[in-house]
């Protein structure tokens, strides 16, 4: 019986040991560096908002359709940080930060002011390219923190040129008039490239 006992208790250390050591050497991996990874394509394009305030007409490129109750649909919410606006555009999409430079496409979508005590926005829209250098859609959706200088938000698709492609897109304003008018430049990094 004393020898049985004896074989389990040995056994049991042996497997003991043999689980510790694996444990550590997974605990501490040596040399292990994370994964960088580089875009496989990159694009900076702009992008101009002019929203229509009752009196640019001609000129404007968004609108609000729906406020808050009792606001009305040509100026945005004055209290709450805008909150409960919902913005749709058609804005132009150029090369450079030149209103007037000739448009590679259009950016189409909306965004809505969803937060009460800061002022952000929640983003969904298209950028439909068609120009010589670039055809094709990119789609993009999420969270817009407009008062921190550079955001992040997720590419999660596109066609033509970027069929299926995803990454990110950093945005920033790049400047702004008021209420009525504001330009992005959004820094486009695709980090899957079909």
């Amino acid at each position: 019986m004393r020898a049985g006992s004896r074989n389990v208790n040995l056994l049991f250390f042996f497997f003991f040991f043999f689980f510790m050591l694996l444990a550590l050497s997974l605990a501490h991996p040596g040399n292990y560096k994370k994964k960088q990874y580089k875009p496989c394509k990159e694009l900076v394009l702009y992008f101009h908002d002019i929203l229509y305030n009752g009196k640019n007409a001609a000129n404007a490129t968004s609108a609000i359709v729906a406020a808050p109750e009792g606001a009305n649909l040509t100026i945005l919410a004055p209290h709450n940080n805008h909150f409960g606006n919902i913005i749709v555009f058609d804005d132009p999409v150029t090369l450079d930060n030149n209103l007037h430079s000739s448009p590679i496409g259009r950016a189409q979508g909306l965004y809505i002011y969803d937060t009460k005590n800061t002022f952000t926005a929640w983003l969904g829209f298209t950028f439909s390219l068609n120009s010589t250098q670039h055809r094709g859609t990119i789609n993009f959706m999420g969270a817009d923190p407009i008062l921190i200088n550079t955001r992040d938000i997720p590419i999660v698709g596109g066609t033509g040129d970027f069929f299926m492609h995803r990454g990110i897109a950093t945005i920033m304003t790049d400047a702004f008039e008021g209420l009525v008018y504001f330009r992005l430049r959004v820094d486009i990094k695709f980090y899957e490239c079909w």
